[in-house]
This record gives C-alpha cells, sequence and structure tokens, in this order.
C-alpha cells in the first residue's frame, strides 16, 4: 500500500504519463490536493478516473467494475492499464474529498460521483418517485375511448401496440414511448393527446412539445401536424404550439434550475422528442420544470446513441425499476417494412446478428446502382491511395443534383434581387434539397473523418475549400441565445440582394416557411456541412445517407453507432467500409454508460 506523502508526487508523475487522461483530469486531481492534500497515491487515481468517467459521458466510476475488469471499462491502451494501482479498496474507504454533505465527490451503492452528477441523479430519481407516488390511476372511462379511438383490440392489428403504449401512459404521469424509426410515436402521442383531452373537458389543454436540437423540434412539429390530419373524425384536439428546444423552454444554462421549481413550466402535458439525446443535468432541469400536476410523455429510441453529455438517462430509465411499468415499446415499423433492406439492416444490427448481416452485406456489396432504392455497400478496392472511389462519387453527385443544379441558378432570376418573399421560397427549397442527403461519419478527425470528407466532398462538388461561398453548408456546433440558434441547426450560405447591396448571408430555416438570414461574421461555432459526424446528425433524417467507416478501429465505433447512422435514412442507404474488419467488430461493440438510474 502506497501511503507515505512522497507516493503522491510519484503519482502525479504516473497521471502525467498517462495518455488516455485529459488535462480537465489533471486539473480536477490537482484542484482536490489543493482544498484537501492527501498522503494516499491512489487517491489521486480515484479523482483523475472519476472526472475521466464524467468526460466519456458516464454518470459515475462504477467501483466493481473498475476492481474486477478495468480494461473493460476504461478501453485503455496496454501500457495506459500498467500504470493503474492496485489497492483500490483501502482508498475507497480513506478517500477524503466524499467526507460531509458538501463533499465535491460522493460515494454511493458502489458507485463514486463527482457531486454535480451525483445531484443531477438523486434528483431525477427523485422527481420520478415523487411523480409516481401523486398518480390518479387508470382513468374509468379508458377501456371504453381506447376501444372508440382504435376499435377493438387485435394482436394481429398493426396499432395494437399503439394502442397498448396508450392505455399504459394514461396510467402514468410520467411515461416513455420507445421504438424504432417509422414505428408511429408522434401518431401514437397524437392518439394519447386525444384521448387526454376526452378525459381532460371541453377547455383546450395546454401541451407544450420539445427536442434536444432545433433540428428534432422541426421534425416533431412536421410529424405532429401529419398525426393530427390523420387522426378520426372528431377526435381532434387542438393542435399543439410550435415545438421548442428544451434550452428555449426550459432557459439557457446559465439560469438556476432552481427557478423552474418556484415557477414551473404551464402546461397539462409536456411532450418531449428524441429523448435518447437528453443528458442527465438536462433531464434534471426538465423534471424539476414539470408541475406535478402535469403529465410528461418522453418519446425516443432506446436502441440509438445516448446523449453526448454524460449519462444514458433513456435506457438506463428504460430498463431500470423507476420507469418499467410506464414504458411502452412500439415494434411495427410503417417506415421499413419486411422487404424494407434498411430495415433489415437496421434490425440485424440492433440484435447483433452476424450471420443475418453477413447475409445482407454478400447480397450487397459489390451491387451498387443510382436507381434503384435500398443498400449499397462500398470497401476498401485495389485504389487504396484514394479517399473516393468512382461509385460512391457518382451516387453523391446525383443524390446532391437538384441542390448543385439550383446553386449554379441562384440569382438568375430578377425576383431574387427585388423580392424577398420569392428569396426566402428559394432559400428554404435549397435546405431542403440539400437536406435530402447526409454524409454521415463516425469520426471527426483521421482520414475517414468528417474534417476530411468536408474537403474530399467539396473538391468532388466544385467547391471552394475555405473561406465563406455561396453554397457552403453549416452546422451550428454551439447554442447561441443572441442569435436564436441552436447546436444542430444546419445552414447554407447565400448570395442575398437587398436593395443595390447584394452580399454572401446565411439562410436558417425558421419555423415552418420561414427564414432566418445572418451574416457570416457572426457566426462564431460552425462547421462545414457536407459531411457530419453521426453524433450530429441525431433528431434528423434524410432521403438518402451515406454511412462512413474509418480504417481502424476506435471505441466510439458501437452497434448503436451505426444503428443510429443506418436509421437516418428513409429511402437509400450507402454503407462505405475502408476496412471490413472496422465494421464487425463495431456492430458486436455495445455501448456501456455506468450510473445509477437503471438500479
Amino acid at each position: 500500500m502506497n501511503t507515505p506523502a512522497t507516493s503522491t508526487g510519484l503519482a502525479h508523475a504516473e497521471l502525467d504519463a498517462v495518455e488516455a487522461l485529459t488535462a480537465l483530469d489533471r486539473a480536477w486531481v490537482n484542484f482536490l490536493c489543493q482544498q484537501m492534500p492527501t498522503s494516499h497515491a491512489t487517491h489521486l487515481w480515484l479523482a483523475a478516473l472519476t472526472s475521466h468517467q464524467w468526460g466519456r459521458g458516464h454518470a459515475c466510476l462504477d467501483i466493481e467494475a473498475l476492481q474486477s475488469n478495468a480494461a473493460g471499462l476504461l478501453t485503455w491502451s496496454s501500457a495506459d492499464l500498467q500504470a493503474l494501482p492496485k489497492d483500490w479498496a483501502d482508498a475507497l474507504d480513506t478517500l477524503p474529498w466524499c467526507k460531509g454533505p458538501q463533499s465535491p465527490m460522493v460515494r454511493h451503492a458502489g458507485r463514486l460521483y463527482l457531486r454535480r452528477a451525483w445531484r443531477a441523479e438523486a434528483s431525477i430519481t427523485e422527481c420520478l418517485r415523487s411523480r409516481k407516488d401523486a398518480e390518479p390511476g387508470r382513468p374509468p372511462s379508458a377501456t371504453e375511448r381506447l376501444d372508440a379511438l382504435f376499435g377493438p383490440p387485435d394482436p394481429q392489428s398493426p396499432q395494437h401496440s399503439q394502442r397498448m403504449a396508450c392505455a399504459m401512459a394514461l396510467q402514468h404521469h410520467t411515461c416513455i414511448i420507445t421504438g424504432g424509426p417509422g414505428t408511429g410515436k408522434t401518431t401514437t402521442v397524437m392518439r394519447l393527446l386525444a384521448l387526454l383531452q376526452a378525459e381532460h373537458g371541453p377547455a383546450p389543454m395546454r401541451v407544450l412539445l420539445a427536442a434536444p436540437t432545433g433540428k428534432a423540434a422541426a421534425r416533431l412539429n412536421a410529424s405532429m401536424a401529419q398525426a393530427h390530419a390523420a387522426l378520426p373524425q372528431g377526435w381532434q384536439p387542438a393542435m399543439p404550439g410550435d415545438a421548442q428546444t428544451l434550452h428555449k423552454m426550459l432557459g439557457w444554462p446559465g439560469q438556476a434550475s432552481a427557478r423552474h421549481s418556484q415557477r414551473p413550466l404551464r402546461a397539462d402535458v409536456v411532450v418531449v422528442d428524441e429523448a435518447s439525446m437528453i443528458d442527465l443535468e438536462m433531464m434534471a432541469r426538465l423534471l424539476l420544470a414539470i408541475p406535478p400536476s402535469a403529465r410528461l410523455v418522453l418519446l425516443g429510441d432506446k436502441d440509438q446513441l445516448a446523449s453526448v453529455e454524460a449519462g444514458a438517462v433513456m435506457a438506463q430509465l428504460c430498463e431500470g425499476p423507476l420507469m418499467r411499468e410506464a414504458t411502452a415499446t412500439l415494434t411495427h415499423s410503417h417506415r421499413f417494412g419486411i422487404d424494407s433492406a434498411i430495415g433489415q439492416w437496421a434490425q440485424a444490427v440492433n440484435t447483433g446478428d452476424r450471420q443475418r448481416l453477413q447475409t445482407l452485406w454478400q447480397a450487397a456489396s459489390g451491387t451498387p446502382t443510382h436507381d434503384k432504392p435500398g443498400v449499397a455497400l462500398w470497401h476498401q478496392g485495389q485504389n487504396k491511395s484514394a479517399i473516393w472511389g468512382p461509385d460512391p462519387t457518382a451516387r453523391v453527385r446525383a443524390w446532391w443534383h437538384e441542390w448543385l443544379q439550383q446553386l449554379q441558378n441562384w440569382s438568375t432570376d430578377p425576383k431574387d434581387h427585388t423580392d424577398a418573399t420569392h428569396r426566402n421560397a428559394q432559400a428554404r427549397q435549397c435546405l431542403r434539397n440539400f437536406g435530402r442527403l447526409g454524409v454521415l461519419c463516425a469520426l471527426r478527425e483521421g482520414p475517414w473523418g468528417v474534417h476530411a470528407f468536408n474537403l474530399a466532398l467539396a473538391r468532388c462538388m466544385g467547391l471552394p475549400l475555405t473561406g465563406w461561398y455561396a453554397g457552403r453548408p453549416v452546422v451550428i456546433t454551439r447554442n447561441d441565445s443572441a442569435l436564436g440558434l441552436m447546436n444542430g441547426d444546419v445552414g447554407i450560405c447565400l448570395p442575398h440582394t437587398s436593395g443595390e447591396t447584394s452580399t454572401l448571408q446565411v439562410a436558417f430555416a425558421d419555423g415552418p416557411d420561414g427564414v432566418r438570414w445572418v451574416a457570416p461574421g457572426r457566426l462564431e461555432n460552425v462547421d462545414t456541412a457536407l459531411a457530419m459526424t453521426v453524433h450530429q446528425s441525431q433528431g434528423s433524417e434524410f432521403d438518402q445517407v451515406l454511412l462512413v467507416l474509418p480504417d481502424r478501429d476506435a471505441p466510439v465505433l458501437t452497434r448503436e453507432l451505426i444503428y443510429t447512422g443506418i436509421t437516418r435514412a428513409r429511402h437509400d442507404l450507402g454503407i462505405w467500409v475502408a476496412q471490413p474488419d472496422v465494421w464487425w467488430l463495431a456492430c458486436q461493440r455495445i455501448t456501456q454508460r455506468s450510473g445509477g438510474l437503471g438500479q
């Protein structure tokens, strides 16, 4: 056991030598030592690993996993793993930074937390239990109304799982409706709103719609409008207002979340789509903001990628005791039928069915066509020095033909110079044409990362490689409250004429039909978006998707990432695999995020 004071100096040196630890991890250790020095070297390791796991998306450091399978928990290199100490038990019992009600770290139920993470997780647990205790139970007229809306129960009906989801949701003030693409999540929630409105009475319910990103909010608006129009005669509740981002609905992160418990949201029902993207602290803020009398309905696909920030909230809630009884899974896909190639690939990836994937691989490999919807597969050919082979290039240009043609013809119509309404309509069409294709990369860096592919795509399309230019698509990478733009919003730089002045402006969709024009100089946090990461694509759908995997394995290449990328496609899917072994490893690797919500 390392207990002399000099051993902590050695531990600092060992931490500095571990490549996997970040500067933030080391700064956290230094801060703790300045506040409360320790003579135990392993204390420093525990603090660094807790910070490290938070940065990797975990809510906590799983102590049991650290002791029994550190390699599987951390996925470090062999050299970094060799530096780990062995005396965890004694160090845990004497860790000074877990003492007292305001300690910077918390040890709880076999897990070690940063206090901010523990506070968020504890708040979520407390809110959910409190809301469950206050539930009124199943309305007496529920069965009668379900029969009137859906017809008699029929397990063979495509709508049966939607009926069962509504029946479950009527009994709970907080519920989760999960399912893959096209399983009818928004259709189900619109029918649930119709049932709740019938129970509520003639006065319209106050319904708030929200999603984690601007793109997801816009898609929720469109889906809800379509679902509202498809309701049977006599079942149309008042259409909810436009969906907002969670940041806008709850207030920006700098605002104290405590104000929400004092001034909760004014709503009878709150519906949040793409709930798999909600991180630990955002979920805590959301639950604090909802009054006890209001219902919360979370929609999403539990099998998609978890949030970029820490936590796997939706997946853990679906599996754990807090929400298990209040979770419904929709299974019948109305988008991907039994003969859908995309649906078959998605299901095989999601279940880890290697034999089925091998069959699909053999059927698709080497058979890309430009006129037949479905799945095309490319993998490294003889020309290993070129990032673009001929077939993917031709497919991408064909998919983006209308967008490239519109860029070429931009401003040839005199109305573009004089009629703002006409110009805005053209900009909206340009955004739609561009948004039909998503080129999705698994990584940000490297020759197969998003930055390299943006350059390759620009060359392929005949566009400039740097600077602001007409046709440059961009994605917002950080929320900007001053401009009202959210992380994930996509815009296109276009010529903009006002009077006799012509400048470049970036057009963003604004509501169902509007356009917001922003000067490029005001956009500080943007990336070129000819290609984007799979994470950035969450909350989006594209008619066509080209999913790009690198030539080397990486810990972020998981089954959830592949599934998320595949299911962004509506009609056509191209998969470009630099090395087939990377594909097979990714399809077998399951994301594991430590946390206590599933316990």
